[in-house]
């Protein structure tokens, strides 16, 4: 980083014409900057760009970008110094977090408008929430005992270009993501084993013929949840039938493919994260040389594909959660109903589940794929990649939702199958989810019983009862 910084600064002492160091920004690239004015470029530069609008980030997300952007910078590729990385690590911290509002990134320049604001706190300007309460930047700082910084040449155009918003974003929802397709395995199995369904189609010469490394994994998962199962051997030697619905059958086939996307995300994001992201950069060489690593595209594509994936994990729920429900098709009571007619179960669940799914068919429409362009034209095609990165996250909290819906049913339907055992790790499962939640004798509100197993879920507490782990 040292090395970096002392190129920028021997070639504003020189009086060389540097893109965003001795001139403007965007279309004003042709406007020079004289070297008494360059503490004043980069200081309004953070000023102008700070132009979100939105609900606030949540703070996991703000977290996510403090030490994304430092580990960007130590990269030393961007001509700063070292003390703007320390400044973001001493506010990750100490707490002080950014007040950023969300919208305003159209992921091309970076993620230039949320950036800013996370960069107007640095120089003792903008809001930060703290142990202590919201308040302005500079009280934030001198409060956790750290110092604004001034910035010099090219520093607030190092703190701007990035895809800091769009990458914390997907690597917080790929950890949780990769987490809800495992649980879609235990979830599923527990389906399969409520409907007496068979575990043929998992057989592991038979996924072999095929194989997709999360198809592979997922099978693995499933035979391992179903094995020792008393209800499938208990209809092993003559099957009530041959081969279950696609939602049942398919579960490897499709539980793998979202694996698989999810692996593509990572791989995106381990590049991504350990990249140097703004520009100009500042070579080994000594040469300072512009071009477009803050472009977001890379990283938008990946999340519009696991975007998508999290989807159909979510909508392949939704029909076994139907089949549950109902009783032509699970030999199990109506809606799971002890007392159908009198009461109506579980039936207004699995409405619940189809309009999560309706609206996550909506958000899975690729935002990649369009594109406005900005500054005067001269950042003419951008990749829309925070607008991905927030319906990712929304998709993720609403597919967790509908797999909770499908694990309240499946236990429901589990429990009608006593005193004939499922696998262990269904077994297990079940157990978990009636420490929490009771069986339901007769209506009462299942919201909160949602909100408990999605909660099981989320955390992956169901997941690790399952596997014992």
């Amino acid at each position: 980083m040292r090395a970096s910084r002392e190129v920028i600064e021997r070639l504003v002492a020189e009086g060389e014409t540097v893109y965003g160091v001795t001139t403007g920004f965007g279309d004003l690239a042709n406007v020079r900057i004289q070297p008494e004015q360059v503490a004043e470029l980069q200081r309004n530069l953070v000023r102008s760009h700070t132009a979100g609008v939105g609900e606030p980030l949540p703070v996991d997300v703000v977290r996510a970008m403090l030490v994304l952007r430092a580990n960007a910078l130590a990269v030393g590729l961007s001509g700063v110094r070292p003390g703007l990385a320390e400044l973001l690590c001493g506010m990750l911290n100490k707490a002080v977090h950014p007040v950023i509002p969300s919208r305003g990134s159209v992921g091309a320049s970076g993620d230039l408008a949320p950036l800013a604001h996370l960069a107007a706190v640095l120089i003792g300007e903008g809001m930060a929430d703290t142990p202590a309460g919201p308040m302005s930047g500079a009280d934030a700082l001198r409060l956790a005992g750290l110092f604004p910084i001034e910035l010099g040449a090219k520093e607030g155009l190092a703190l701007l270009n990035g895809t800091q918003l769009m990458a914390g974003i997907a690597a917080l929802v790929l950890h949780d993501g990769k987490r809800l397709a495992a649980s879609a395995d235990v979830i599923g199995a527990m389906s399969l084993e409520a409907m007496e369904g068979t575990a043929a189609a998992f057989d592991e010469e038979l996924i072999a013929a095929r194989p997709h490394p999360g198809q592979v994994a997922a099978a693995a998962h499933l035979r391992a949840l179903l094995d020792g199962s008393e209800i499938g051997a208990s209809h092993a030697a003559s099957p009530h039938r041959l081969q279950d619905a696609y939602s049942i059958r398919c579960m490897p086939q499709v539980h793998g493919a979202v694996r698989d996307a999810l692996d593509q995300l990572e791989r995106v994001l381990v590049v991504e994260m350990n990249a140097a992201t703004d520009n100009p950069l500042v070579l080994p060489d000594g040469r300072v040389v512009s071009g477009g690593n803050f472009h977001g595209e890379p990283i938008a594509l990946a999340i519009d594909y696991a975007k998508i994936a999290l989807a159909e994990l979510a909508s392949i729920s939704e029909r076994r959660t139907a089949r549950l429900v109902d009783a032509h098709l699970s030999g199990l009571p109506p809606f799971l109903s002890e007392t159908p007619g009198v009461s109506s179960g579980l039936m207004i669940v699995q409405y619940t589940a189809a309009a999560l799914v309706n609206e996550m068919q909506t958000l899975a429409h690729p935002a990649s794929v369009d594109t406005i362009p900005t500054s005067a034209n001269q950042e003419d095609h951008v990749s829309m990649g925070a607008t991905g990165a927030f319906h990712l996250r929304a998709v993720l909290e609403a597919a967790e939702t509908v797999l909770a819906i499908e694990a309240l049913c499946a236990t429901q339907g589990l429990d009608f199958r006593v005193p004939m055992r499922p696998g262990h790790g269904v077994s297990r499962a079940r157990s978990t989810i009636r420490e929490r939640v009771l069986h339901l004798e007769e209506d009462r509100s299942p919201s909160p019983d949602i909100a408990a197993v999605r909660e099981l879920v989320h955390s992956g507490a169901l997941l690790a009862a399952a596997d014992g782990s």
